[in-house]
């Protein structure tokens, strides 16, 4: 039996619970387009086991996660005729996350389409890369 949330709306979703616009499925992962998209073709993949985020993803479906987002975006990338991709995962609210249950955004990239993913470059000083390394 898969571990599942019965509260969690992307438990649901993954699971067949509520209707959607399905582009995939095994039986690890369900694929849909983006109820909100940032742009035309944006899409998620969910598992259909409840992690909140990557920190409690197992390995093995961390790493089929990203095998099953390259074949999708490879191929929606002929469908949707965009420019490029982004690959977008947030973990806790900080980083942006807004629903508790790990989901990896594919959001197909469009010339000109002004879809906002940036940040303000910093400067990696000295004493952060001493700080980090002595601590790995």
């Amino acid at each position: 039996m898969k571990m599942k949330d019965d509260n969690c709306i992307f438990c649901k979703l993954a699971n067949g619970e509520i209707p959607t616009a399905t582009l995939y499925e095994d039986e690890d992962f369900r694929v849909i387009l983006d109820a909100s998209p940032a742009s035309k073709g944006h899409a998620l993949i969910i598992p259909k086991e409840h992690y909140a985020n990557l920190y409690e993803l197992d390995d093995d479906k961390a790493a089929k996660v990203m095998v099953l987002a390259k074949k999708m975006i490879t191929k929606l990338t002929g469908i949707l005729h965009c420019d490029g991709y982004n690959i977008v995962q947030n973990n806790n609210e900080a980083a942006g996350q807004t629903v508790f249950h790990f989901h990896l955004h594919m959001i197909p990239r469009y010339k000109g389409d002004e879809v906002g993913l940036g940040w303000k470059m910093g400067e990696l000083t000295e004493e952060d890369k001493r700080d980090i390394l002595s601590k790995l």
